[in-house]
């Protein structure tokens, strides 16, 4: 091969890698904006709604605790929780054994408050982290490829290291599902949440269920919203 020959060869390879690379940056930005605004929009249409939220809180795989709220958006914008009712899934031992376990219910309750904490940064998705983290670079789409669902995974989503991936359909344009990959203190303490999405009859879309496990805690927390209606 002539070195001119070369020259164009490489020249030309260089071209198709940056004409690629433009078109795969192009669609990262259609992709995110479209996730970005359905999200932005699902908030919103939430507000003027209240519903009930069920949540089962599991031990080594044991149930422990069940409990109801009344969920509505406070003028904060943040979600307002009010018990409807507790019980406890398991009967409690009375005397020594009474005492230790209380004991061992009230750390438990301490370390689930801090994950749920933790949680409420994630759920539902924040439009402005979610700019957040595609303006830092670190953003990327997966199976963007025609009206099928794609994958937005943003990384450093609220803590470093962590990661958020969200399933988009872009039929609907609604989604699907969505992934979170954290930690409360350190790496070790891993927390990971899935969440399924399901659409109201005015196409508002919410979490339907959500399953949260703390391995380092052997905790699992399941929780399921229904029973959705329009405030006045």
């Amino acid at each position: 091969m002539t070195r001119s020959l070369l020259f164009i060869t490489v020249a030309g390879s260089i071209c198709l890698a940056q004409q690629d690379a433009g078109a795969r940056k192009q669609d990262l930005q259609q992709r995110f904006a479209e996730i970005r605004q359905s999200v932005a929009q699902n908030r919103e249409r939430l507000r003027h709604y209240a519903w009930v939220e069920s949540t089962e809180v599991r031990l080594k795989g044991e149930p422990k605790k069940m409990q109801q709220n009344n969920c509505r958006y406070g003028p904060d914008g943040n979600i307002q929780k009010a018990p409807v009712g507790e019980s406890s899934a398991a009967k409690k031992p009375r005397g020594l054994k009474g005492k230790i376990a209380k004991n061992k219910i009230e750390d438990i309750q301490g370390y689930m408050d801090r994950v749920g904490s933790l949680i409420s940064r994630y759920v539902p998705p924040d439009p402005e982290a979610m700019q957040s983290a595609f303006r830092t670079g670190k953003a990327s789409i997966e199976g963007s490829g025609g009206s099928g669902p794609v994958s937005l995974v943003l990384r450093d989503y609220a803590k470093p290291g962590d990661s958020v991936t969200l399933i988009f359909d872009t039929a609907t344009r609604k989604l699907r599902s969505f992934k979170v990959g954290t930690y409360l203190d350190e790496p070790k303490d891993v927390v990971n949440l899935t969440a399924d999405f399901s659409t109201l009859a005015d196409g508002t879309n919410y979490v339907q269920q959500s399953v949260l496990d703390a391995t380092a805690k052997s905790i699992q927390i399941k929780t399921t919203n229904f029973g959705h209606h329009k405030l006045n």
